[in-house]
């Protein structure tokens, strides 16, 4: 995630980014100049249309269909950044939960056991680097901190490895309620943290699994293009060679919208405005280990 001061407006406009679209768009932009400059070309010096032209009745159907056009990539936009929040939220009850998990821990555990202390410690931030991985299709067990009664080589990449180290954590609390460490009135003062792992996860999945449908993808897409593509012909009459330029500036932002939520859509990644899961694991794990 791009780390940035709103207000300064002079950054914004004459620097470009690893994740801006004028950097993506680029060869599109650039095939988009010389299409448009074909038709103009075309069009001045070789049709020589008259001021009655039909072309100009073009201009019409852009009239009517702009309304539309920018009604549906307010929709997209709108979709997009509604997962995207819904992302960080997620994001952020599982660091709350996990703060809370280690709060109630730290009162529960006696001082004396270390090796309770050292799991938790280690186990409860484990979750959310193993979430940020598997959202991400990868398996780095580096992240994963060993502790006694977890080794993370003993994890398999292949199956669902935020599930799998729900299990030791849940297994360990089971060993403590067996020896008697945790009474029953413990069990359901922490049930409510240990669910919330796995109901984050499902909401972080459902986000991750479910793109916006094909259909309506493609649709718009197909809209953008062919809109862009027929204003030349609209307005090279009363544009001249102008309508370069002014082509070109709308499908910059036509496009762009969509570029942006088809990269916010899905907020797990690593692309510039994905969310910081990598910064938020680590801040996890460091408020956990203050606190046990």
């Amino acid at each position: 995630m791009v780390d940035y001061d709103s207000k300064e407006w002079l950054r914004f406009i004459f620097s470009l980014h690893k994740g801006d679209t004028a950097r993506k768009l680029g060869p599109v932009l650039l095939a988009m100049v010389v299409y448009c400059g074909v038709v103009a070309y075309v069009v001045i010096e070789y049709v020589h249309p008259g001021p009655d032209s039909d072309l100009k009745n073009i201009a019409i159907m852009h009239s009517l269909l702009g309304f539309v056009i920018s009604t549906l990539l307010v929709f997209r936009t709108n979709t997009a950044y509604d997962r995207w929040w819904e992302g960080r939220k997620a994001w952020g009850s599982l660091t709350n939960n996990s703060r809370n998990l280690a709060l109630k821990l730290v009162h529960i555990l006696g001082p004396d056991d270390v090796d309770s202390r050292t799991f938790f410690r280690a186990m409860i931030p484990n979750y959310a680097f193993a979430l940020k991985n598997h959202l991400r299709n990868d398996f780095q067990v580096s992240d994963l901190m060993a502790c006694p009664g977890f080794d993370p080589a003993s994890l398999k990449p292949a199956e669902h490895v935020p599930n799998q180290v729900a299990m030791h954590l849940f297994s360990k609390m089971d060993e403590l309620y067996q020896s008697g460490t945790l009474r029953p009135e413990h069990l359901l003062v922490l049930n409510g943290e240990f669910s919330s792992f796995t109901e984050v996860c499902g909401i972080c999945e459902r986000i991750h699994s479910t793109p916006i449908p094909y259909s309506y993808s493609s649709f718009l897409k197909k809209f953008v293009a062919v809109y862009c593509l027929t204003l030349p012909l609209g307005y090279v009459l009363s544009l001249h060679y102008w309508v370069i330029p002014v082509v070109v500036i709308v499908f910059y932002v036509l496009a762009s919208l969509e570029l942006i939520a088809e990269e916010i859509e899905d907020p797990f990644g690593t692309d510039a405005n994905d969310l910081p899961t990598e910064r938020m694991a680590q801040n996890i794990r460091k408020a956990v280990g203050e606190l046990l």
